[in-house]
């Protein structure tokens, strides 16, 4: 079913007065989520003889807990990983210094847009995430919606859809209902002219917490899509660091040449090792999420280790770590990165979506009777850590254009000084999905 121009005409007198700047820095846009009444989808209590869950297990990835709350499996959270260490290689490939991403931000940008997909296009973008559009639906309202459920929760997602509202784009509603349903998506009418590169701007800064202030620089002519994700992360320590736990310590980055850096000094109880590289798990406030680091061996590269990394590997060093007394150094860092994406996912094998004769979004519908696809993907990070706990914030933006528009006994005590370069993760501990994932080659 379209969402025709005729059916925005009904919207119009109710609606005319959005146009208005409700306020100083006030959407533009008009925003049309209320009149898409979607249908809801609840995942909370569910169990496996309910029917509903039952129905969706076995293609979509999830089991439950002994109380009945779905979760997301371990095959689900382990493609995800890999899927964000193949990116992460990827985007080591471009040289630059302390790379970071934001996996969960990805996949929740690119799973919007492949609920459009259909054929060979859809085919590609789920092989090369690793799982089904289905089940990265269900898998990501799970993080929205129980996360977010979590008084003073540490992590805030938020997606919105904006299309071009000029009489041409002719909209499929199951897309949108799916998006508003599991994604919790806003949906977004615009003018596609600078108004809209503000508002949208303005949509991502608010919800970073002002992190993000800005993921899209200009609007091309062609243009008449943009999905966004937008995560923040903000999470105390639950043993923060002491005064007298800090002090000046060197870090050698790969260049060889000595920097001296706030070292942050603790007592960590989780060892995490694979045969190249060994690290620590820090936990936060309420234990539901944690910091990892992995240091590669002496006389192994950061490179060398990431290239011969794969997620299965880390997925499972996370989820199964020793218990024993780490002695951990860790240097303070404040990091931010940009990528464009659309390059890396081609690398990857999402090819026919970026491909303007062979991309297949039918599923979100047409603009001017012209085929859509993938004009880019681009993603902002920024993240804190110090010796209170970490900040961080993400934004991804999917750009679719038209062609004409339990502890125990401790046995020893391991030494980890993180003052070389090392590879790094924020996860949620019951499912392994990866919020952050980089590379620290020189703190800031």
């Amino acid at each position: 079913m379209h969402w025709t121009t005729v059916k925005r005409r009904i919207f119009a007198g109710s609606l005319a007065g959005l146009w208005l700047i409700s306020g100083c820095g006030g959407i533009q846009a008009r925003d049309l989520t209320a009149d898409l009444e979607p249908e809801t989808v609840d995942i909370t209590g569910l169990t496996c003889g309910n029917g509903i869950l039952a129905a969706k297990e076995a293609a979509a990835g999830y089991s439950v807990t002994e109380s009945g709350g779905a979760v997301v499996d371990e095959k689900t959270g382990m493609a995800v990983m890999d899927f964000a260490v193949g990116l992460l290689r990827e985007q080591m490939k471009e040289g630059k210094e302390n790379e970071l991403l934001s996996p969960l931000s990805m996949v929740s940008a690119l799973g919007m847009t492949a609920n459009g997909a259909q054929g060979e296009t859809r085919k590609q973008m789920e092989e090369v995430m690793g799982v089904s559009a289905e089940t990265l639906n269900l898998c990501l309202q799970y993080c929205r919606e129980i996360f977010d459920q979590e008084e003073e929760s540490e992590l805030h997602l938020a997606n919105s859809i904006w299309f071009r509202d000029d009489g041409n784009f002719q909209l499929e509603e199951d897309f949108l209902r799916t998006n508003t349903a599991y994604y919790g998506a806003s949906l977004y009418g615009a003018p596609f002219d600078d108004t809209t590169r503000k508002d949208i701007n303005r949509w991502v800064k608010r919800e970073t917490d002002g992190m993000i202030e800005e993921i899209v620089e200009e609007i091309p002519p062609l243009a008449v899509m943009y999905l966004v994700n937008a995560l923040s992360f903000e999470a105390q320590w639950q043993d923060p660091y002491e005064d007298f736990s800090v002090d000046d310590g060197a870090f050698f980055p790969a260049d060889g040449q000595e920097e001296t850096v706030e070292m942050m000094h603790s007592e960590e109880y989780q060892y995490v090792a694979d045969e190249d590289a060994r690290g620590f798990i820090k936990s936060y406030q309420g234990g539901r999420y944690a910091f990892a680091a992995l240091l590669p061996g002496e006389g192994m590269e950061l490179e060398a280790y990431v290239n011969q990394l794969d997620g299965m590997r880390l997925y499972q060093a996370l989820k199964e770590p020793e218990y024993k007394t780490v002695l951990a150094t860790m240097p303070k860092f404040e990091t931010e990165d940009e990528i464009q994406a659309g390059k890396l996912l081609k690398n990857m094998g999402m090819t026919d979506a970026f491909d303007e004769d062979l991309a297949d979004f039918g599923g979100i519908g047409t603009y001017a009777e012209d085929n859509l696809y993938i004009s880019s993907v681009l993603q902002k990070t920024y993240l804190q850590v110090d010796q209170k706990g970490t900040k961080g914030g993400a934004a991804t933006a999917v750009e679719l254009s038209s062609e004409s528009a339990a502890a125990q006994e401790e046995t020893e005590k391991v030494e980890i000084c993180l003052d070389r370069p090392f590879l790094y993760v924020i996860f949620e501990r019951e499912s392994g999905l990866p919020l952050f994932l980089g590379l620290m080659d020189r703190p800031v």
